[in-house]
């Protein structure tokens, strides 16, 4: 890693007391997004797709910044600052020096990318105006504008909301301007990096390599990269000669986790594509795998490869950041920090005494970030913290919707809905989960951030075994292989899981405990995908359990979430069960439904067979035409 201190690229001002209005931008790669801080608190957060609903989309968060400032009773007018969480002109700079190294290779990429540099993404402060414009006019000469690094928004957006007045600060993506990994030391209202990791050399672009070559989307697919890696055979020969291959030719990993990649195996630097295929074809012995095609026990097994590898290399970076500041405790952010495996890895080592994970640790997080950055060092601000309280109010920082709205959708779609009294509400959904129906379940303010955690979810029982096929293959869409999260009461999850602190939003993975293991067959790891899927591992918890006995655990407390807590109290009063099945409201390839609309229509599609909204109830077989799903169905890009 190269010693770098901070250039944050504006200069701390004087502390003064009145009330500041900031508004974060994220926008133009991908995971489009806005924030809204005031007076320090986070006022509304949201992603531009879930307006949109294209899915991960680049596109100025018009919407988001409405949503913002409805939100906040603002207009553009009234803010003190707008901040975007990057610094184009830096990233323009390694554009050029990189294609200069590497020159004559990449023509055809140079060709492609310059005109938009040019045309566009080098005059950003006309395009963040002109899409202001589109939210509502506003005064220009009084718009006052801010750019960030890229890298310091993720750090800003981890420590600044977290419980600690110190820690290690560890960001770990794919690449901002030059950096792709950094480790700062956070005090008060202040954050200096310490040491950070330059493009081409990167962890997270390493993991979007393989992403591709097992014919997954980049920037998209790494999460179904991570769930495929349990199928590999740990112990095989294939498998450590693939762990072999990679640390041989591909990445050199250094004792303080920075890394240095062959680049004569990649070709994202200049190139149209992640890698050489033909050159990875003869270290791996196998093509690229197309999309969709089916898998097999080497794509499995080199799947577990890269993930056992990032692992290691996180870890090591931990092990550096402690060593470097000494610190207690430790804040994750950027892409990386969404593998909850290695998170999980992470805090089972005790290296950290706590750790803090931003719910929205990749892109979308970083207009957050950003507009923390702004807040607490350039405006001086103080601090407040509270003891094991973060300030993300649960990451539920998006629109909700009233009774009124519920109504009006009822009208427009012409939805058959039961109003449910207060004191048998939650009764009545906990038996229906136990009956073995699957609800989807919308409630008061939407998530910031990729995980569904209690008010845009799905929920089902996960005692019963086929359950994990049923809403993989006949409500989400998607590729049977992909695990559930369990959302758990707090209090019980230590009974469950070999968890040892609260993992709130669905960051943590963890052994599910040995009491509720089953024991596997001796040749479980030479029996194919689907026959190991399907294999019992766990009697009380098969739909929750992965492959590797693991779970992406999600611990409900009593704090930001009372209305999921109690559908929990009520199925464990119920079943004696204090877990659900808990995923995200969508049909693969669609965003997190955010709308009465949205989720009425992903209803109607699917073999979802109860709806709950707020305080109505929809049951399938009472809706007209119920059983013409295709009238409901919506083509989305392949996630």
């Amino acid at each position: 890693m190269v010693n770098h201190y901070l250039a944050i690229g504006f200069t701390k001002k004087t502390h003064h007391p009145y009330v500041k209005s900031i508004l974060g931008i994220a926008a133009f790669y991908h995971d489009a997004s806005a924030t809204l801080l005031v007076d320090g608190r986070i006022v509304a957060a949201a992603q531009e797709e879930r307006f949109t609903r294209k899915k991960h989309t680049l596109d100025f968060p018009v919407n988001a910044i409405q949503y913002c400032l409805e939100e906040g009773g603002l207009t553009i007018d009234d803010l003190d600052a707008v901040v975007f969480y990057d610094k184009p002109l830096l990233k323009f700079e390694r554009l050029l020096q990189t294609y200069y190294a590497f020159a004559p290779k990449g023509l055809i990429s140079f060709i492609k990318a310059i005109p938009v540099w040019l045309n566009e993404k080098l005059f950003l402060k006309k395009l963040i105006r002109d899409g202001l414009k589109e939210v509502g006019n506003y005064n220009k000469k009084e718009l006052t504008l801010y750019f960030t690094e890229h890298h310091l928004a993720h750090a800003a957006s981890s420590f600044f909301v977290s419980p600690f007045a110190k820690a290690a600060i560890l960001t770990i993506d794919g690449v901002g301007e030059w950096c792709t990994a950094s480790i700062s030391e956070g005090v008060g209202n202040t954050i200096t990096i310490k040491k950070e990791l330059h493009f081409p050399h990167s962890v997270g672009l390493l993991y979007s390599a393989f992403t591709y070559y097992l014919g997954f989307k980049v920037n998209s697919g790494e999460y179904k990269l991570m769930g495929l890696a349990p199928y590999g055979n740990p112990k095989s020969a294939q498998t450590a000669a693939f762990i072999q291959t990679i640390k041989d030719k591909l990445a050199d990993i250094k004792e303080d986790g920075s890394i240095w990649l062959n680049q004569s195996y990649f070709n994202y630097t200049t190139g149209l594509r992640m890698v050489k295929d033909e050159q990875w074809e003869i270290l791996f012995g196998f093509p690229k795998r197309p999309a969709e095609a089916p898998l097999t026990q080497q794509h499995c097994d080199l799947a577990y490869a890269i993930q056992h590898i990032t692992e290691e290399i996180v870890l090591k970076m931990a092990q550096e950041a402690k060593r470097l500041t000494q610190a207690e405790n430790l804040c994750l952010a950027g892409g990386v920090a969404l593998n909850c495996v290695a998170n999980g890895k992470l805090a089972q080592s005790d290296l950290f005494k706590n750790i803090y994970i931003q719910p929205a640790s990749g892109d979308a997080g970083g207009s957050l970030g950003a507009a923390l950055a702004m807040y607490y060092m350039y405006y001086n601000e103080k601090r407040t913290i509270t003891a094991n309280q973060d300030q993300m109010q649960g990451t539920y920082l998006g629109p909700e919707y009233t009774t009124k709205d519920i109504v009006l959708m009822n009208k427009r779609q012409k939805a058959i809905a039961r109003p449910l009294e207060e004191n048998v509400f939650m009764q009545t959904v906990a038996q229906h989960l136990k009956e073995g129906k699957v609800v989807g379940w919308f409630q008061d303010r939407m998530e910031f951030g990729p995980r569904a955690l209690g008010n845009r979810s799905i929920l089902g029982d996960p005692s019963y075994p086929e359950m994990q096929k049923k809403i993989n293959l006949n409500i989400k869409y998607r590729e049977g292989f992909r695990p559930f999260a369990p959302a758990v009461l707090e209090e019980d999850a230590s009974t469950y899981f070999k968890l040892k602190q609260p993992s709130p939003y669905m960051l943590l993975v963890a052994e599910l405990e040995d009491n509720y293991q089953s024991p596997l067959p001796d040749d479980y790891h030479d029996r194919e995908l689907l026959e190991k899927l399907y294999t019992k591992r766990s009697e009380a918890l098969q739909a929750i359990t992965h492959l590797d006995f693991s779970a992406r655990v999600q611990t409900v407390g009593t704090d930001t979430n009372p209305r999921f807590r109690k559908l929990l109290e009520a199925f464990k009063a119920q079943n004696g069960n204090p877990i659900l099945v808990n995923t995200s409201f969508n049909v693969r390839g669609e965003p997190i439904v955010c709308t009465p609309d949205d989720a009425y229509r992903c209803f109607m599609s699917t073999e979802m067979d109860i709806l709950v909204i707020n305080e109505f109830m929809y049951l399938k077989t009472e809706q007209p035409d119920w059983q013409n799903r295709k009238k409901w169905q919506v083509n989305y890009t392949q996630d």
